[in-house]
């Protein structure tokens, strides 16, 4: 059998066991105990009999190791992942505390964690989607995040969702939510002629039905694809902006291209930009601007709190343009970016933010 165990993470003091159950998608389990932290193998989204299983075999794997009891189990605060409801499970079977750690603090939480830190960092959480305390889709936040938990200093402009998770494989979708918050939802169904069901979208949006809001970065970007006829339909989530990456060649900026006010920027001048541009040429302004907005972004929140180590978490900073643009942008101002080193930035490590975050607050 292969090793259930993928990576080891040194911690910088000894700590008392807390298993953690990671997330639903590239889910990984993390078992902290003493002065490192085990991480499972990726079992792959819960999504199948054959992750549920891996997942359990690791689950297994991971207490075993342990000895004792852990002192407590984290998970997702979503109620409907199989992970979550297996940590509830087992805490009401044998009394352990059980604690949920909402998504993008786990995303921060990770990289804190494997640089070891416990003093409180300012967070950049860019990524597809996680359940909100609001029962909202988060996906484009920024965090304070500390031993005492975390506080939302901000959030992207959220746009509709047309069909929910559907338009995270149709990034037509959310050029129709573009064109619609920019008040041209009537020509929705004539710039999609090809999309069947254009015409049932625009009138979804316009009677918001089964439309739910987004904060996340993934959905802006794609957004910006199907504005530009980038993989409209894609074959799975994220391959629209692995292709609108590709079409880079030098990031240029629109300084009107967003608007920022109390912590929520908003890239809707940017989206109406990139109506009837060439797609190469798009590209270059919405990866330029994106991320001269952040930059921006940032450094108002380093103002505020005179917190100088910015974070930077979630699946978005696979994105090479996105995550050296802002490591450059940062460091001019003199603020530290930290980054995920031995773990991808993306789900896979959630679980050891999760159980850092849990360490922390034991911690105080």
């Amino acid at each position: 059998m292969t090793d259930p165990v993928a990576e080891v993470i040194p911690l910088p003091h000894p700590v008392p066991p807390v298993l953690a159950v990671g997330a639903f998608l590239k889910n990984t389990l993390c078992l902290a105990s003493g002065d490192k932290a085990f991480i499972s193998r990726d079992v792959g989204n819960l999504e199948t009999v054959e992750a549920v299983r891996a997942f359990d075999a690791c689950a297994e794997h991971l207490l075993s190791m342990a000895g004792d009891l852990p002192v407590a189990l984290a998970h997702d605060l979503h109620p409907d992942f199989h992970s979550t409801r297996w940590a509830e499970a087992f805490a009401t079977g044998m009394g352990v505390d059980v604690v949920p750690v909402q998504h993008h603090h786990a995303h921060v939480a990770a990289v804190m964690g494997e640089y070891g830190l416990q003093e409180p960092v300012l967070g950049l959480a860019l990524d597809g989607f996680g359940l909100g305390p609001d029962n909202e889709s988060w996906g484009g936040e920024l965090l304070l995040v500390g031993p005492h938990g975390y506080q939302r200093l901000g959030h992207l402009a959220t746009l509709a969702q047309p069909g929910g998770d559907r338009a995270a494989r149709e990034p037509w979708r959310m050029g129709a939510a573009a064109l619609f918050a920019l008040g041209r939802g009537d020509e929705i169904a004539a710039r999609w002629p090809a999309m069947h069901g254009a015409d049932v979208i625009a009138r979804m949006l316009q009677q918001n039905v089964n439309c739910p809001r987004t904060s996340s970065c993934g959905r802006l970007f794609d957004a910006a694809c199907g504005l530009l006829d980038v993989k409209p339909v894609a074959r799975f989530e994220g391959e629209a902006p692995i292709e609108l990456e590709k079409l880079v060649t030098r990031p240029t900026v629109d300084e009107h291209g967003y608007r920022l006010q109390d912590g929520e920027l908003d890239l809707l001048p940017l989206l109406d930009r990139l109506l009837g541009m060439d797609p190469a040429d798009g590209a270059n302004l919405f990866h330029g601007t994106l991320t001269a907005a952040i930059t921006h972004w940032v450094n108002e929140a380093v103002a505020a709190t005179g917190i100088r180590r910015v974070v930077l978490s979630g699946g978005c900073f696979l994105n090479r343009v996105l995550t050296n643009g802002l490591v450059d942008g940062l460091e001019e101002r003199g603020i530290e970016p930290l980054r995920a080193m031995r773990l991808k930035p993306g789900d896979s490590a959630v679980s050891l933010g999760q159980a850092w975050a849990v360490e922390m607050s034991i911690a105080g």
